[in-house]
């Protein structure tokens, strides 16, 4: 499957403390699992559950889902020896917290190579420091030559060090989604949207999910599986938009339209633009097929 064109609409967050949850892991609809030893796992259980989630990616099982190690920090006592076991044990990527500019990117990218990661082993990382938000473009930038693939969004440590408060509209962190989408965009970066908390409130998880989609994320970060059928279904292409996508590149490909720039399609005023999107559309809905096929 593409990398670029792999769904992700649904990353859930598993503890890797929890054996029982990485083994139900496996028959999860997530797109992608991220396997915690960072806030999910205590400072005392971290060298345990770095054994379990090793034993899991070694066992597999896991089909068609993206397995990501959310490590610690690589200042922490933690952090070099999980990347480590992430590249040895069969990951596809690690997801690393609380990055602050490129530099931090030359770091991982250093203990990554150290580690003896392909090329095709991605790095994540968490957009979750005031100081990552000022820096955004140039930690975007840093892609460039490195393992970097994805921003994931870290709503909850945002809001701790902003001193903000989590309303619905999330307006204290509007500036900080849309300029990380906008970096993401600008540098082909994937996007990942923050967690919603509270796991009951299904309106709410799913006016969020909405709202992620709307601003361009390609997904969102989960707590809980109760949330992956809504999260799936709002980050999917709709039928309706896989539909007028298909109209719109068997327009451009009709002999009749050869050489103009716009057309006409369903009603709606068609540019090149379009078909450039309406390409990306088709193709994700064919992978998300694939996924559950």
């Amino acid at each position: 499957m593409s990398t670029a064109h792999r769904p992700r609409r649904s990353c859930l967050y598993m503890p890797g403390a929890n054996a029982r949850a990485l083994e139900k892991a496996r028959e999860l609809p997530a797109d992608t699992l991220i396997l915690d030893l960072e806030d999910a796992v205590a400072p005392d259980a971290k060298a345990e559950a770095r054994g379990a989630i090793a034993a899991a990616l070694k066992a597999g099982g896991y089909g068609p889902r993206e397995l990501v190690v959310r490590m610690n920090g690589l200042d922490t006592e933690w952090g070099h020896a999980d990347l480590e076991m992430a590249v040895a044990a069969g990951a596809q990527a690690v997801l690393a917290p609380k990055v602050t500019g490129p530099r931090d990117i030359e770091r991982l990218g250093a203990a990554l190579k150290k580690a003896g990661a392909g090329p095709d082993f991605a790095l994540w990382v968490m957009i979750e420091m005031p100081l990552a938000i000022l820096n955004i473009k140039e930690i975007a930038a840093a892609r460039i030559g490195s393992h970097l693939t994805t921003f994931v969004m870290g709503t909850n440590d945002l809001a701790k060090e902003y001193r903000a408060r989590m309303t619905p509209d999330r307006l204290a962190f509007q500036t900080a989604l849309q300029l990380s989408v906008a970096a993401a965009r600008a540098y082909g970066l994937t996007a990942i949207d923050g967690v919603y908390n509270d796991i009951k409130n299904e309106d709410g998880f799913r006016d969020e999910c909405e709202q992620g989609r709307d601003l361009g994320f390609d997904g969102k970060t989960l707590i809980h599986p109760s949330q992956l059928e809504e999260c799936n279904r709002i980050f999917a292409p709709s039928p309706h938009d896989v539909e007028q996508a298909k109209a719109v590149i068997e327009a451009f490909a009709d002999p009749a339209n050869a050489g103009k720039g716009v057309l006409k399609v369903g009603g709606k005023m068609t540019e090149l633009l379009h078909l450039d999107e309406a390409r990306r559309t088709v193709a994700m809905d064919e992978a998300i097929k694939g996924m559950a096929g």
